[in-house]
């Protein structure tokens, strides 16, 4: 995947001498902004676009909520988990002045002949924090360059997002390490399984694997894991992966009378170039309903091609909880997605670990 932004390892002077420094906190999905309140202004759409983009559940949902403070909340600030620091380079601005004394002067120079706009620090004064630096020359450019780079700026904060969950959620003494064996014995890939996750199916003749979490309760989760052997990396576009999709959920995601099955809905349907733990990916997010439409809920996708195996992977992971804020739920599992490794990317310790674990 083509890189659009720079990215310069900066010294930055405020770096705490302190080893031990505490949890960021704050919500997940809020980004706080200091900014000068005339500077914002003028960058607050684009802003807006970048971070604030919705997804539907079906609700609409913002990803990310923006709080803009001033300098003098500095110190509330930098305990936050996301922050961002935003003002043009020389402006006159209290935050570009703050700006000019923590970027020595190589940085500035590369901001100034415009091959920098976004500096990330993590764990600058709080543990699992990320701090961003946003700026550029002139106003006019650093709004361009917002606009321009929205994706990448989105994906700094969702993939620490991501991380920070991954921490909480990754717990080797609530591991279905058995079914994890399992996996890897006999499909040559492995997947983490939560203890409150159950095999519910798994279907040799079309390579399928569902786990499934709250069954026939008011909040469900669904995670499948499909592939298509001897395949083509030119399966890799949005229609040949919504079809797949399917015809897969067509044949496994059914009621229990057999007269209803999953579909797309494609009302709200996303679809994007990701990096998914190192591969060229096709991720895919938006609505499923029951082919009676008697419900549905959000659903996401990544799609990509292993050439060591020659196989196109599909993992999937869809919500049931129609009671329920779905935002949080897809992120929960789009990180349980981000845990599948190929039997290549598996080291030796771990396969003679997950072997021994079925002679118990």
């Amino acid at each position: 995947m083509k890189k659009i932004f720079t990215l310069f390892p900066v010294l930055i002077l405020i770096l705490s001498a302190c080893s031990s420094k505490r949890p960021a906190i704050g919500r997940e999905d809020q980004i706080v902004v200091v900014a000068d309140s005339a500077e914002y202004a003028q960058v607050e759409s684009s802003l807006q676009q970048a971070f604030g983009k919705v997804i539907y559940t079906p609700q609409p949902e913002h990803l990310f909520k923006l709080k803009r403070v001033n300098i003098s909340k500095f110190n509330d600030a930098k305990k936050m988990k996301n922050v961002i620091i935003l003002a043009p380079l020389n402006s006159g601005s209290n935050v570009s002045k703050y700006l000019n004394t923590v970027l020595d002067s190589t940085s500035k120079n590369m901001v100034l002949k415009d091959s920098v706009y976004v500096i990330n620090r993590h764990d600058l004064w709080a543990r699992d924090q990320l701090v961003m630096i946003l700026t550029a020359p002139t106003i006019e450019k650093l709004r361009s360059d917002i606009f321009m780079h929205a994706d990448d700026l989105l994906y700094f904060f969702r993939d620490e997002s991501n991380k920070r969950l991954s921490k909480a959620l990754y717990n080797s003494r609530l591991e279905k390490v058995k079914i994890e064996a399992g996996f890897l014995k006999k499909f040559n890939w492995i997947i983490y399984v939560p203890a409150d996750y159950q095999l519910s199916m798994e279907k040799d003749e079309d390579n399928f694997v569902w786990l499934r979490r709250g069954v026939n309760t008011d909040m469900e989760r669904w995670i499948f894991i499909h592939w298509i052997d001897n395949a083509s990396p030119t399966f890799l576009d949005p229609d040949s992966i919504a079809n797949e999709r399917n015809k897969i959920t067509k044949k496994y995601y059914r009621t229990t009378d057999d007269t209803t099955y999953v579909e797309l809905y494609d009302a709200y349907k996303m679809s994007s170039e990701v990096n998914f733990n190192g591969r060229f990916a096709i991720m895919t997010q938006g609505l499923w309903r029951f082919s009676d439409q008697s419900g549905g809920g959000p659903y996401i996708d990544y799609a990509f091609y292993d050439e060591d195996t020659g196989r196109i992977y599909m993992l999937d992971a869809s919500i049931f909880a129609p009671k329920y804020q779905k935002k949080d739920l897809i992120q929960q599992v789009d990180v349980l997605l981000h845990s599948f490794k190929t039997g290549k990317e598996i080291s030796p310790e771990k396969k003679k670990e997950l072997m021994e674990s079925l002679e118990d």
